[in-house]
């Protein structure tokens, strides 16, 4: 026995020198050799809570290192919500592996538990960003644009992630028109995704204090709005809108 000692140590020893040349070559950035943490991000971050205290939450996904970084939100306004399962389906996949990509199926959760347009101060968080926000309404119109600009958790969480992350594409779902709007943001990325899902382009109505107005004023030309058909989306919908997002994140 004390003949072959040497023997094993000198065994043992290359083995874990051959692991440690291995997992050196697999961490060197390059094209064949990244971590698997670089392409492997998936993390759920707690942004903030929403007035009544629901959490406001995000699914980071894929290469945090990435130049191109994509935001997709489900549901701004409460009554609005086809947007969320198309979150939720995106956030269970796989994340890319060349885009670092932020999920966040409903930056008004008190809006959804109530059914309603607004959070529960009544605001419009789509009136309640600062590019063009004025005085709309009052307390107990639809369109109520709050007491000032990022007046409400919901809208300030929302601009903390766009000041943070400065998405290169931006898309953010709302309801009812069936209509991929090209007024502004990245007209390449519009046409592509307005084809594969099957919805007409259209130029909607710029509106005083939206999300993607005052997106566009942080990284220009990023941010779009889909609009969705009115109701549920049926199962097959939800996996066409999550594999169209999907392309624009893996291009």
């Amino acid at each position: 026995m004390t003949g072959r000692r040497p023997t094993i140590l000198l065994a043992v020893g290359l083995a874990l020198l051959n692991t440690l040349i291995f997992s050196a070559a697999c961490s060197r950035p390059g094209k064949a050799g990244r971590s698997a943490a670089t392409y492997g991000a998936r993390r759920t971050v707690l942004l903030g809570r929403s007035v009544q205290g629901r959490p406001i939450v995000a699914v980071e996904l894929g290469n945090p290192r990435a130049a191109r970084r994509v935001l997709v939100v489900g549901c701004l306004h409460g009554d609005e919500q086809a947007g969320v399962p198309v979150a939720h389906a995106l956030a269970a996949r796989t994340g890319p592996t060349d885009t670092n990509l932020w999920v966040v199926p409903t930056f008004n959760p008190d809006g959804m538990a109530s059914r309603t347009r607004g959070n529960a101060h009544g605001v419009d968080l789509n009136r309640n960003f600062p590019a063009g926000w004025r005085p709309i309404d009052s307390r107990g119109s639809v369109n109520y644009s709050g007491p000032r600009p990022l007046s409400e958790p919901e809208s300030r969480y929302a601009a903390d992630l766009i000041r943070r992350i400065r998405p290169t594409i931006g898309i953010w779902f709302h309801q009812h028109l069936a209509v991929v709007d090209d007024s502004e943001g990245p007209k390449d990325v519009e046409r592509r995704f307005a084809r594969d899902v099957g919805l007409p382009l259209r130029s909607l109505t710029h509106f005083p204090g939206s999300v993607t107005g005052w997106e566009n004023t942080v990284v220009r030309s990023s941010a779009f709005v889909v609009e969705l058909p009115a109701g549920r989306l049926p199962a097959q919908a939800v996996r066409r809108y999550a594999d169209a997002l999907r392309r624009i994140a893996s291009p």
